[in-house]
């Protein structure tokens, strides 16, 4: 069985931080690929969120599916 890829989308916001480490320690790891990706200092990558659908960080992308988790910040306000 394949894995599923998550990417879990933050700024480095207190907001952000709570819910990455809240969220990602419900993964079961042998069956979810997951990256954190830090938008704060990964500037490069956030087109990759936009075409995601990501909107606002903290943001779980999981397969297909993005999830909004709680609101630290716009995407467009980390631009």
């Amino acid at each position: 069985m394949s894995k599923i890829t998550a990417k879990f989308y933050h700024a480095g916001c207190p907001v952000c931080l709570e819910a990455e480490a809240a969220v990602t320690g419900y993964l079961d790891r042998s069956k979810v690929d997951l990256e954190v990706v830090h938008l704060g200092t990964a500037k490069n990558r956030l087109a990759e969120a936009e075409t995601a659908g990501v909107k606002s960080v903290p943001a779980l992308v999981l397969g297909a599916q993005t999830l909004h988790l709680n609101f630290g910040a716009a995407l467009s306000a980390l631009k």
